[in-house]
């Protein structure tokens, strides 16, 4: 049987090429959505503190080292593995700077801040996908675990990581229970099994607090490995070592995994496209009635042509109040929803700063709002598709096309990059420009959206760190003091990129309903003309018209077949790779 990734690919590419000919304007548009879905596979790696994970990718890559591993301090910032051709290493620091580093160690591990770093290496793995190693210091409480959801979410699938010590632990558990909900494929690590001689038990008790509590994840696959005697048998060359430590299984995962997801994309994309060859062979067949129409035919065309356009006027101005209507219930809703965030987080500092003192506290804070900050994004994004579907969907069912909307470009500038929004108790600055978001939104170009659904960066900036040491350092008033100038400035800046963004919203969707109804009207021309060229040719001039309608109307059939054909074979896709024996499990 062919192979499913040639099927979707050469579905996709002969689709591609009709349009060109057929509809550029389409082809143009699903050409750009090719580019944006198709991107390089990513594995999201999470799991509690001291799990293993920087060592497991050590594992994975081959490359003994590569991710530091310490034993004090977790890994404080994310760390993006990617294909290159030789090593090199590039930190984000809090105000958006982009430099190159040369130890890695300092720089991951917190001793020097970083958002985010990037390593590029010729490892083999990489070559087949990315890997994104989550900060661990903290381990999944609510706020880190928010951050990571949010990575996982734009992620092809989610790498999770536990120990043979002992059974998942409720953190680890109310992890994955809310990652239920948006990550569609993930597979499980079980690290440490050289130093864990009961990890077979560990494994079967995972399995059925699974079934309790993520009751999705529990036919998951699992993989008992050990990345200590990988390191070993990468240093002895040993063959019997490798095979103990079961890391190729997990590899040979990852890559069926990678290769999963980008057949899960080619099929998003021809999904996205089956609308256009359908209207293609509407307005096939539509040509196709216009070669035989007769006088009553033409002057019912010529009807609905001047009913379509008195409805314009009447239902564009619906249509826009009702845009309108919901925009500002969604703004409202949202700001609402941040204003409680805030003063969640507030309350819950404030008692930690009376209990506890100010120890630690600006990268508390820092965490708290990169966790807000994937939040409101994730808010924002679902409820701006939400708005577009209600709003598109019921203008005109035949003719809309969701794609055209978010493609829109909003009016005030900027590109499709994430923007940064880096606060210190002093002021406000606004970075444009790739890499230079906070938190998940720094993550790469990979995952973004096309505005306005960009995700929101947030975090402390380097001002702010500075301030606390000058003004705070052990003094709880005054750090209660910067606690709510810090707050109310992320409270400000946040509120006014939400009201920028459901701007960007409705000038988006208001373009997409004009266009949508010109669309229509305009194909409503092109029949009245067929109709009419049709009317003034003699016999034969109608059956060469009738000829080519009817090869139109086969050949966007035949691309219509040909995609439906390769979808209904995607339907098989499953999330998650084929597991290992199971035997060695039990």
């Amino acid at each position: 049987m062919q192979d499913l990734t040639v099927v979707l690919d050469t579905a996709v590419r002969d689709t591609l090429a009709y349009l060109r000919t057929a509809d550029p304007d389409a082809a143009a548009d699903l050409a750009e959505l090719r580019r944006a879905h198709l991107v390089r596979p990513s594995v999201v790696v999470v799991g509690e503190t001291k799990r293993g994970k920087s060592s497991l990718i050590n594992a994975l890559l081959g490359v003994p080292g590569l991710s530091p591993v310490d034993a004090a301090v977790a890994t404080a910032a994310y760390i993006d593995f990617v294909p290159g051709d030789d090593y090199r290493a590039t930190a984000w620091l809090p105000d958006g700077a982009e430099i190159a580093i040369t130890d890695l160690s300092e720089w991951a591990t917190g001793r020097q801040r970083a958002r985010r770093i990037e390593v590029t290496h010729p490892a083999p793995l990489l070559r087949y996908l990315s890997l994104l190693d989550t900060p661990g210091a903290g381990g999944l409480d609510p706020a880190h675990a928010t951050i990571a959801l949010a990575a996982v979410r734009r992620a092809t699938a989610l790498l999770f990581v536990a120990d043979a010590s002992a059974p998942l632990s409720k953190p680890e558990l109310d992890f994955l229970a809310a990652a239920t909900e948006r990550v569609d494929a993930v597979v499980f690590a079980l690290t440490k099994i050289d130093a864990f001689g009961q990890w077979r038990t560990i494994a079967a008790d995972n399995r059925e607090l699974l079934q309790a509590h993520a009751p999705r994840f529990a036919t998951a696959p699992w993989f008992p490995v050990s990345s200590r005697l990988a390191e070993l048998a990468l240093a002895s060359g040993e063959e019997q070592l490798k095979t103990e430590s079961r890391i190729e299984g997990l590899q040979l995962a990852l890559i069926e995994l990678a290769g999963r997801g980008h057949q899960l994309r080619l099929s998003n994309v021809l999904r996205a496209a089956r609308g256009d060859l359908a209207r293609m062979q509407d307005n096939a067949e539509a040509r196709l009635r216009a070669a035989t129409t007769d006088a009553a035919g033409q002057a019912a065309a010529r009807a609905d042509r001047n009913a379509l356009a008195a409805r314009k006027r009447t239902e564009s101005r619906q249509a826009t109040l009702r845009l309108a209507t919901e925009i500002q219930r969604a703004r409202v809703g949202t700001v609402g929803h941040l204003r409680t965030r805030i003063g969640e987080i507030q309350h819950e500092l404030s008692e930690r700063i009376d209990k506890a003192g100010t120890d630690a506290l600006p990268e508390e804070v820092d965490t708290r709002l990169q966790a807000i900050a994937a939040d409101v994004s994730e808010r924002l994004e679902d409820t701006s598709r939400q708005i577009a579907e209600q709003i598109l969907v019921d203008t005109d069912r035949a003719t809309i096309s969701l794609r055209h909307a978010v493609s829109t470009v909003p009016p005030r500038g900027g590109t499709s990059d994430n923007v940064l929004i880096a606060l210190s108790a002093g002021g406000i600055a606004l970075v444009a420009g790739r890499g230079a978001a906070l938190g998940i939104a720094a993550l790469g170009g990979a995952g973004g959206l096309l505005l306005p659904f960009a995700g929101i960066g947030l975090g402390l900036a380097a001002g702010g760190y500075v301030l606390y040491r000058r003004k705070v350092h052990n003094d709880r008033r005054q750090a209660q003091t910067w606690l709510r100038d810090v707050l109310a400035e992320a409270r400000a800046a946040l509120t006014d990129e939400i009201s920028q963004r459901f701007t960007d919203l409705q000038y988006s969707l208001s373009v997409a309903l004009d266009d949508t109804i010109e669309r229509r009207l305009r194909e409503i021309d092109a029949q009245i003309a067929e109709i009419d060229a049709a009317a003034a040719e003699d016999a034969a001039g109608r059956a060469k018209r009738r000829a080519a309608a009817q090869r139109e109307r086969d050949a966007a059939a035949a691309r219509l077949r040909q995609a439906d054909e390769a979808l209904l074979r995607a339907r098989a896709l499953t999330p998650t790779p084929i597991d290992e024996d199971r035997e060695s499990m039990r």
